[in-house]
């Protein structure tokens, strides 16, 4: 008995020691793009929105982040579910405030809801595009104003940039591969043509 617990006591520290160990390669480059990605959406987007938009818009584009920096080979983190997933979003969560203005509860529970149905059919689910649909409908007043403009910029922008820096940094580092499947276009091709 004392051998078999000494036993499930070792495997417990190693399972431990072997999910706890600091990669640092892997969190600089987490770094660098999380970092740059950020700071290009927010430099570009400075003139056009008031600091508190900004944070709004960085909430959504900070769980990106999360994903095509910190996640590299996950489904979701794709370039196919970070662009369409906010774009599909953005357009669910303008066209529902349409519909419903003064109703910011039901509205925001029909964009968030509209958007995780419209991503799951068009096979771009991205959970920040979430957060995407939500903006549209509680942002300020200058959010809401823009209508469909907001699909464009700050959404197409911002997820454009997210991308292009993760396609830099992420393939920098030897043992990072963004996207995951090189083959993408082909695969998209071959599917969706």
């Amino acid at each position: 008995m004392k051998k078999h617990i000494q036993k499930q006591v070792r495997t417990a520290r190693y399972i431990f020691y072997k999910e706890t160990l600091i990669d640092f390669k892997e969190h600089f480059w987490t770094f660098v793009g999380s970092f740059g990605g950020i700071a290009l959406i927010g430099f570009f987007h400075t003139d056009y929105f008031s600091r508190i938009d900004q944070v709004f818009l960085i909430g959504s584009f900070g769980a990106s982040a999360v994903l095509v920096y910190g996640l590299v080979n996950s489904p979701l983190a794709q370039p196919r579910n970070l662009i369409g997933g906010h774009v599909i979003s953005a357009i669910v969560g303008v066209t529902v405030h349409m519909v419903l203005p003064d109703q910011i509860w039901v509205a925001s529970a029909f964009a968030v809801s509209l958007s995780i149905v419209a991503m799951q059919m068009t096979k771009t689910l991205h959970p920040p595009g979430g957060a995407t649909a939500l903006i549209a409908n509680i942002g300020s007043p200058q959010i809401t104003s823009l209508g469909y403009m907001y699909v464009l910029s700050p959404v197409l922008t911002g997820v454009t940039i997210l991308l292009l820096v993760a396609i830099l940094i992420n393939n920098r580092a030897a043992h990072r591969n963004y996207p995951a499947n090189k083959d993408w276009y082909k695969i998209w091709k071959r599917r969706y043509r």
